[in-house]
């Protein structure tokens, strides 16, 4: 059988074990979320050995060579020394600098890196608390226009980062984890097509930092923003969507509760084959987004899909 060395731990694996469920039952606190190779939670670094990657692009080539995977997606082949992921050691650190909270529940967190850090609307960054619990989160922030990281939090339902959000004080320091350029961005050469903007929940993170990127960038096709919540106290960003709106004509903001939705779908008609829909939120609203836009005609491959996976 295989050994697994994590630091003065050796631990005999089963052969073609999942990593991460090694790591899991023999003791090794390795945190995790989606088990997608998605979130990244589950980064341990290679010191000997190689494990089988199932899902090698899902890191940049820089981090692969520095030994790094993804644990949920490795499986041990042979004997291999791993070390996880130590935010203390690894991470950039973080200064809280805002919290409040936008509706009963979404919480604003806004974090001050120790040194800038260089990202695009739409992307997401791994935050990690004080006490070693890791959760991605997309960026509402945008770049050379906000002087913070800004993260939206969806704290309707109970979970380990979010009850520890729930703490946080101004001054508070948190980690951060890699930076992750996911599908949902603005391109310069979009400027003239017709842009949708289809969010459900928080999933209007992304696209409140994408949307302020096209204008930004003085877009000039129409830009339709579909914003799905679960009762009307939730579409959090009203005012910030409905100001922009007042400032450029080409922007429609449709705000709709979960009951709505599917009415709101329904009317979705394409107007131009040039369109292109950047769609986020939980899979299964994601899905029915996609599915709408196809039948409406829109191919496939003019849709950009973010899903925030639920823990396995």
């Amino acid at each position: 059988m295989p050994e697994l060395r994590v630091g003065a731990k050796l631990l005999q694996v089963a052969e073609q074990a999942n990593l991460l469920d090694a790591l899991l039952v023999g003791g090794i606190a390795v945190p995790y979320s989606c088990r997608a190779g998605s979130c990244h939670a589950c980064l341990v670094r290679c010191l000997a050995g190689e494990p089988l990657d199932l899902q090698p692009e899902a890191l940049a080539a820089d981090k692969r060579a520095e030994g790094w995977r993804l644990a949920c997606q490795c499986q041990v082949g042979g004997d291999l020394q791993v070390e996880p992921f130590d935010p203390q050691r690894d991470g950039l650190a973080a200064r809280v600098v805002g919290l409040d909270w936008l509706s009963p529940s979404v919480l604003r967190l806004r974090l001050q890196p120790e040194r800038r850090l260089r990202y695009q609307a739409g992307q997401h960054l791994l935050l990690w608390s004080a006490d070693g619990v890791a959760r991605p989160y997309s960026l509402a922030s945008l770049p050379g226009e906000d002087a913070w990281l800004e993260f939206h939090l969806d704290c309707r339902q109970p979970g380990a980062f979010c009850d520890a959000a729930r703490r946080l004080q101004l001054g508070d320091g948190l980690r951060l984890g890699e930076l992750r350029g996911g599908a949902l961005h603005y391109d310069a050469d979009w400027q003239a097509r017709p842009l949708w903007l289809l969010a459900a929940g928080t999933g209007l993170a992304p696209l409140y930092g994408v949307l302020r990127e096209a204008l930004r960038q003085e877009h000039r096709g129409a830009i339709r923003l579909l914003h799905a919540a679960h009762e009307p106290a939730e579409h959090y960003l009203a005012g910030e969507l409905q100001a922009l709106a007042a400032e450029h004509a080409q922007l429609q903001i449709e705000l709709v509760t979960a009951a709505q939705l599917p009415a709101a779908l329904a009317e979705l008609r394409l107007v131009s084959r040039q369109t292109l829909a950047l769609l986020c939120g939980h899979p299964t609203t994601v899905d029915s987004f996609a599915r709408r836009l196809y039948m409406a005609g829109l191919p496939r491959s003019q849709m950009f899909a973010d899903l925030f996976l639920t823990r396995m």
